[in-house]
């Protein structure tokens, strides 16, 4: 089972084979990184102010007794964006879990192509998620739309975040691809 870590080597099993060349690929994958890494404070903030919001939550109800309707919204709000922005520096790691029983059985040759067909569905399905995310902010935006508590914050708000981190992993999946469909690309 792979959860982006070599053991024998102690790196990320994601890290890069070789040093990125200049080719567009090679820039488009350092512009991608960078962005990456400056979108992941954010999203740990975004974590760590859920976690704070829901032990606010539940000292206030057991303690003060006090009612407090928006903190499950808030946290839920936080959650998915820090889970969906954070996803393409994920992906870029190889860091979600993934079951390797047929990497070590097949020949390197079918592997690569297994790899291959995978990377594909994978920029397949996460495309078409980011278009439906992106079809949902629109209308939430669109049509003021709300959710239905007391404290109603706009949809719009997590359909971006999520639209925008399947936007990420999309792009993030596309380049792993290309980098071996291309030869001479280093493939991650």
């Amino acid at each position: 089972m792979s959860h982006g870590f070599d053991a024998a080597s102690g790196a990320p099993s994601g890290a890069p084979e070789a040093p990125l060349g200049n080719s567009l690929l090679a820039r488009a994958e350092r512009m991608l990184q960078g962005l990456n890494r400056l979108l992941l404070l954010p999203c740990m903030l975004a974590l760590l102010g859920a976690a704070g919001i829901l032990t606010y939550s539940v000292f206030a109800r057991y303690f003060f007794h006090i009612s407090t309707d928006w903190q499950d919204e808030a946290a839920v709000f936080l959650l998915v964006g820090a889970t969906f922005i954070s996803s393409a520096y994920v992906q870029a790691q190889r860091g979600h879990i993934g079951i390797d029983a047929l990497a070590g059985l097949l020949p390197e040759r079918v592997n690569f192509w297994r790899r291959m067909l995978v990377d594909l569905l994978v920029f397949l399905f996460c495309a078409f998620f980011a278009w439906k995310s992106w079809t949902l902010f629109h209308e939430a935006w669109r049509d003021g739309q709300t959710t239905s508590s007391s404290w109603s914050p706009p949809l719009w708000v997590p359909y971006a975040t999520m639209a925008c981190g399947m936007t990420l992993v999309a792009l993030q999946s596309l380049l792993q691809f290309l980098s071996r469909a291309i030869p001479g690309e280093t493939a991650r």
